[in-house]
């Protein structure tokens, strides 16, 4: 995949933690005075390297304010955990919501840092079980883990995604439930390094995703990952515009 980033790195961005949070999401606090659109997500929101993600694209098509609630590495459970950050985005006027992945979030079979949620911290007494060779003192974060159980045994790796599927599907059906405002999901499909366990979001379905439409306003997609990063968020941030307009007729 082309990448059209600007020269930022990660850590010439600012990073704030809004009032009550301990979630360090995308700078620079905004004031969210009168109507705001909220966008909460994981990395592809945040927009490391970029000097404008899909979020400040939005903002500047629709002339509301939108909050970018990204956090690199962040899952629907960092967010779950923060009643700060769902407080703003329950007084938004809308939720642009992204859909991360299934790996980073604590489920019967692992637990992840509640907002790092690419660090892996423990594996239940049922994954030792599965994987009595492993030694899941050896893992640091969740990805490696998971490659390495997959490279290990395809067979028994399935239970594990499986749990993933269960685990996601709750947590996100949660999450929106705690939302008041109308959400709109967001789809940024990306490939990460060598992309043995798929594309991101990872263990992410279309079914999984579809399932999830009666209970939100819309969902936008990109389909065409190879696009460049900047022509990618260019291109979700117009698709958003028009999914709002349809959403008001």
């Amino acid at each position: 995949m082309k990448h059209d980033r600007t020269g930022l790195k990660t850590g010439d961005i600012a990073r704030v933690c809004y009032k009550g949070s301990r979630l360090e999401v995308r700078g620079p606090e905004r004031l969210r005075a009168g109507r705001y659109i909220a966008c909460p997500g994981g990395t592809e929101t945040f927009g490391p390297g970029m000097s404008a993600s899909y979020v400040a694209l939005l903002e500047e098509r629709t002339g509301l304010e939108c909050v970018n609630l990204g956090a690199l590495n962040a899952g629907a459970g960092a967010f779950l955990g923060d009643r700060a950050l769902l407080d703003i985005c329950n007084r938004a006027e809308r939720v642009v919501l992204q859909i991360t992945g299934a790996q980073g979030l604590s489920n019967r079979l692992y637990t992840v840092h509640p907002r790092r949620n690419d660090r892996f911290l423990r594996a239940s007494a049922t994954l030792r079980a599965l994987y009595p060779e492993v030694d899941f003192t050896e893992f640091c974060f969740v990805r490696h883990m998971l490659s390495s159980l997959q490279d290990l045994d395809p067979v028994r790796f399935a239970t594990l995604r499986a749990e993933l599927h269960i685990a996601w599907t709750m947590r996100m059906r949660k999450l929106i439930s705690c939302l008041a405002s109308p959400v709109t999901l967001v789809l940024l499909p990306e490939r990460r390094g060598d992309g043995r366990l798929g594309d991101d979001p990872l263990f992410v379905t279309g079914e999984m995703v579809n399932d999830l439409r009666p209970i939100v306003s819309g969902i936008v997609a990109m389909t065409t990952p190879d696009l460049s990063e900047a022509m990618r968020h260019r291109a979700i941030a117009e698709a958003l515009e028009v999914s709002f307009a349809r959403q008001t007729v």
